[in-house]
């Protein structure tokens, strides 16, 4: 099936998940399948899960259930999953979003304000930019999209649509910040500010920090939780995460060592993150800023 999205760092993710045949996988963020098809493939089930109802209607062979990730323990567990052999989450937007214009998810073809994944119900990118004080919009600015110029870009918003009326666009938001910042290098003076929305729209940072904790109540001995991430927000809480479960040794007053983090206990599949090699980030451009981490429950 030609699905418009290739799966980063595919056989990276394969062996750092270890499928093995009859094991159970969770494809937390199904998106177009690309990773789920290749378990199968290898004799593993998957049960994925997806809030975008055209990645659900996508899914071809593949049983995927429309829904959020955060709520995969409740969702396994409804289907008699009590415990799984392996849970992948690819974050972020899917190409098939980026490349829909009325999805809104990108400066780069015009299309309402958006950005939700779920198409229905909820705030909308220009609820947000239209609607949210100056205050509220520095913070996702600064905390999702980590950019630079938040206090001012969210005063210009202000300001803008208080004298000329609301953003009803990608094209216009993204020009006004373009005019605002102006154009240095290769990066879209609005990026950020496109992220930062498309985050606090989709809450993806709450719904990851679920997922994760749902994940490892869901693992069996020797489950590996793999997570490919595209943002530092969302790698940080990944690593934040994992290392905590790995924990590490520590020295005791009275002599010894023993074992210090978070229940259950983890150990490390890999050093530090795997990203794709030059011959993948060159095929395909949107993988350049991705970082797989797993670990192994024990």
């Amino acid at each position: 099936m030609h699905t418009g999205h290739t799966p980063v760092l595919l056989a990276e993710t394969i062996s750092a998940l270890s499928v093995k045949p009859g094991g159970r996988y969770i494809d937390g963020t199904f998106g177009r399948g690309g990773h789920s098809r290749e378990i199968a493939r290898r004799g593993g089930t998957v049960l994925g899960i997806d809030r975008d109802p055209a990645a659900v209607a996508a899914a071809g062979g593949i049983n995927v259930v429309l829904g959020l990730h955060g709520d995969m323990e409740k969702i396994a567990r409804e289907r008699g999953w009590e415990f799984v052999d392996g849970v992948l989450l690819d974050l972020g937007v899917s190409s098939p979003q980026l490349d829909e214009a009325d999805r809104g998810f990108s400066f780069m073809r015009e299309g309402p304000l958006d950005m939700r994944m779920g198409r229905s119900g909820g705030v909308t990118a220009a609820d947000i930019v239209n609607g949210w004080d100056a205050d509220e919009l520095e913070r996702i600015f600064r905390d999702f999209g980590e950019e630079p110029q938040s206090r001012r870009v969210a005063r210009a918003i202000v300001s803008r649509r208080e004298a000329k009326g609301p953003f009803d666009t990608t094209a216009s938001l993204a020009d006004f910040i373009s005019s605002l910042k102006g154009r240095r290098g290769a990066r879209h003076p609005a990026t950020r500010v496109f992220q930062a929305l498309r985050m606090a729209v989709n809450d993806e940072t709450g719904e990851l920090e679920r997922a994760l904790a749902a994940g490892m109540r869901l693992l069996a001995p020797g489950g590996r939780f793999a997570v490919i991430s595209f943002e530092s927000v969302t790698d940080r809480i990944v690593k934040r995460f994992f290392a905590a479960h790995v924990g590490r040794m520590v020295s005791l007053q009275g002599g010894g060592c023993e074992w210090s983090g978070e229940p259950p206990r983890a150990v490390a599949v890999m050093r530090g993150a795997v990203k794709p090699g030059e011959e993948e980030s060159a095929a395909n451009p949107r993988a350049r800023s991705a970082k797989l981490r797993a670990i192994e429950k024990v």
